[in-house]
C-alpha cells in the first residue's frame, strides 16, 4: 500500500514551476515526440536541473503567444 504521507503532484496543477516535457506536451495537447523536438529546436524554452530537462510553466503560454503572432505560412 502507498505511503499516505507521500505527496504526488498533479501534472495539471497551475502552481507547478517546472514541468517535464511530457507534462508540457499534455498542456499543449501535442505529442511527446513533437514537444521534445520543439524543445531541442529551442522553440519551447527549457532548463536543465542536474541531468533532467524541464520546461518552465510560463514557457508554455509564451510558446503559444509566439505561434499566434507568427505570420501565416503560405499554403
Amino acid at each position: 500500500m502507498a505511503d499516505p504521507r507521500a505527496v504526488v503532484a498533479d501534472p495539471d496543477d497551475p502552481d507547478l514551476v517546472l514541468l517535464t516535457v511530457e507534462e508540457a506536451a499534455r498542456r499543449l495537447r501535442i505529442g511527446r515526440t513533437t514537444c521534445f523536438l520543439l524543445v531541442i529546436a529551442g522553440e519551447i524554452e527549457s532548463v536543465t536541473v542536474g541531468r533532467l530537462r524541464r520546461v518552465p510553466s510560463d514557457a508554455v503560454p509564451a510558446f503559444v503567444a509566439k505561434l499566434r503572432h507568427r505570420p501565416a505560412e503560405a499554403a
